[in-house]
């Protein structure tokens, strides 16, 4: 399976702007600048795109092993925060913190932590990002 994106870039860092686009026209020439980046101005940013894949990716994962101990999550809503940080001379993501709230009839508490740290440390956007990625997992009654 392959999944594609592109970005178009114009103009220099701090006045030019760019658009993301993806293949399944979810994101359609989306709009992305230095403000939405850096300054907190309304827009997406690459960041913020990493944080939605990293939680949906996870939540399928912690689906998938919550299932495979014969568990069925009601549900599971994750956030993640990317943080970007100034390191050696440029800029890098440093750590990536996900917040898990779940409801998983029958589960115990015990029982859900195990699944949640396989999740975060199997789910494939887990593997090919190299930042510190924290967790707190919470089963809901």
């Amino acid at each position: 399976m392959k999944s594609t994106a592109s970005a178009l870039w114009e103009g220099d860092l701090k006045q030019g702007q760019g658009h993301f686009t993806s293949t399944s026209g979810v994101l359609q020439d989306t709009p992305y600048s230095f403000r939405t980046r850096f300054e907190g101005a309304p827009g997406t940013n690459p960041e913020e795109l990493i944080a939605a894949a990293h939680a949906g990716c996870f939540s399928m994962a912690l689906s998938m092993i919550l299932g495979e101990a014969g568990l069925t999550p009601q549900r599971i809503a994750t956030e993640a925060t990317v943080t970007l940080d100034q390191k050696d001379g440029g800029f890098a993501i440093t750590q990536i913190h996900l917040d898990v709230r779940a409801t998983v009839p029958g589960a115990s508490d015990a029982a859900f932590q195990d699944a949640a740290g396989k999740a975060k440390i199997g789910c494939p956007v887990s593997k090919v990002l190299h930042a510190e990625i924290s967790m707190n997992a919470r089963l809901d009654a």
